[in-house]
């Protein structure tokens, strides 16, 4: 099996991002194990690079990239409602459900399958009995060390509650 092809890597603290794109639109933002930058492909890998960058230097920037359409109706809904939710502040999977009339379950199930992490913060979403919930289709590890991360960048209160 091949490694997948990125045309960047950002190299962040503590993991990597791997960008997925082509010359129009972003398909797909990874969480990767820690390595090395990888040179930006195409431009708009550049930009894609630029605005990670800028948004790890800064957590209140906002992000401008063109994403390819992905995920169905009901994804999209809970993705364009976590989009809404400001750095340094968290909603829970319920809250998130009961602004688009739904399950948290699938809120939940919607997140774990969200192509732009960071530009759509699904880290922001907790749940909410004092737990960070999941993250990216994992409930441990890793990924939940890179939700505690983002969450602890943007400044929430959040990030400094027991494992």
């Amino acid at each position: 099996m091949s490694e997948p092809h990125y045309q960047a890597i950002v190299a962040a603290p503590g993991f990597a991002l791997g960008i997925r794109c082509d010359n129009d639109e972003v398909s797909a933002i990874e969480y990767l194990a820690p390595q090395a930058a990888q040179a930006p492909g195409n431009r708009l890998a550049a930009e894609t690079v630029r605005q990670i960058e800028a948004y790890l230097a800064d957590p209140a920037f906002a992000f401008g990239l063109p994403l390819r359409p992905a995920g169905t109706f009901f994804q999209r809904r809970v993705w364009a409602e976590i989009a809404r939710i400001p750095p340094g502040q968290t909603l829970t999977y319920g809250q998130v459900a009961k602004n688009i009339r739904n399950a948290p379950r699938a809120v939940g199930q919607a997140c774990g399958r969200n192509p732009y992490p960071l530009v759509v913060p699904c880290h922001r979403v907790v749940a909410s009995g004092g737990g960070l919930g999941g993250f990216s289709q994992h409930g441990d590890g890793f990924m939940l060390d890179i939700k505690r991360w983002l969450l602890s960048h943007e400044g929430c209160d959040f990030a400094a509650a027991p494992r």
